[in-house]
């Protein structure tokens, strides 16, 4: 199953931090790293990438990847520098208090088991 960025913002009730990205983009998978070059490599195109690392590093990846959008778990901030890359770049992030796990079964919960 698929869910667009704009559904998930709006069902997942995650704290928007950047939401310029295209809210048609198809949602697939959620993926779950926080281990940057692992992620380089494995992260899904049109995935929910959820971790708790908040810096540009993180927003590149996701650009590289082609991935959906990046869930910042466990009230993890994002850096200032890192917020104005997603926004250049066209980076959906979203944040929440939960844990990377429980962040990622709700995300896997709307996308997948719909």
């Amino acid at each position: 199953m698929n869910m667009k960025l704009g559904d998930f913002i709006s069902s997942a009730g995650f704290e928007i931090i950047n939401g310029s990205g295209n809210m048609d983009t198809e949602l697939s998978k959620v993926f779950c790293c926080d281990l940057l070059s692992f992620a380089m490599s494995r992260n899904p195109a049109g995935s929910v990438w959820v971790t708790v690392m908040g810096n540009v590093n993180t927003v590149a990846v996701a650009v590289l990847t082609d991935g959906g959008c990046i869930v910042i778990a466990e009230s993890a901030m994002l850096d200032p520098s890192a917020l104005e890359k997603a926004k250049q770049q066209g980076v959906t992030v979203l944040r929440t208090e939960l844990p990377v796990f429980d962040a990622a079964l709700k995300a896997h919960k709307l996308i997948v088991d719909k």
